[in-house]
């Protein structure tokens, strides 16, 4: 029961920053603005990682890789340490264990990254709803936009009404019930392996 609760508690405070991470990478892969409070408080959080790191890591067709690189790791040594708390489990005993961990760790950072674009995409339609000119609205544009701007090809405005907003939510959401529930079952049965 103790364990549950400090795995909670590290889950809950390291998803915090590798949220912060991930969310850097998105925002400079989208070009998004970063003259803002999200912006401000994700390089704030996550500068003493990632601007030593990108001596070594160099960016990559203009992507901060030193961000993505920081957030799989952040993710990959909290699978250890859940794995551990809850399962008892050691990388020194079962080597096999890292494999699985890092496996883990990549979908779990698709899983963030999902739902790091449905927040934007929500948000943004929020803000366009009722206050297109807020000064936070560019920010949230420019996340949505690359997932929204191929669905309102296809979809114009019903009414004057954007909808676009809602296939693209469905759609993420199929990815999340399947192709993300999917690969974190791959991994169960790889640590089970692992485990053997």
């Amino acid at each position: 029961m103790l364990a549950q609760a400090i795995a909670f508690v590290v889950d809950a405070l390291a998803s915090l920053f590798i949220l912060a991470a991930l969310l850097r990478f998105w925002m400079q892969a989208v070009r998004a603005p970063a003259r803002n409070p999200i912006a401000y408080f994700s390089m704030a959080l996550t500068d003493f990682a990632v601007k030593p790191l990108r001596r070594v890591i160099p960016g990559l067709f203009l992507l901060d890789l030193a961000s993505f690189v920081v957030a799989l790791l952040f993710e990959f040594l909290l699978q250890l340490v859940l794995l551990w708390l809850l399962r008892s489990v050691s990388p020194v005993e079962s080597p096999a264990v890292l494999s699985v961990a890092l496996f883990m760790a990549f979908v779990k950072l698709i899983r963030l990254s999902i739902y790091i674009f449905m927040g934007a995409i929500i948000i943004q339609a929020v803000l366009s709803w009722f206050a297109r000119y807020h000064p936070i609205a560019p920010f949230f544009d420019a996340l949505a936009g690359p997932l929204l701007k191929p669905v309102r090809r296809v979809i114009p405005p019903i009414g004057g009404l954007d909808i676009s907003p809602v296939f693209v939510l469905i759609f993420l959401q199929l990815v999340l019930n399947f192709v993300v529930v999917w690969l974190e079952h791959t991994g169960i049965v790889m640590l089970s392996q692992a485990l053997l």
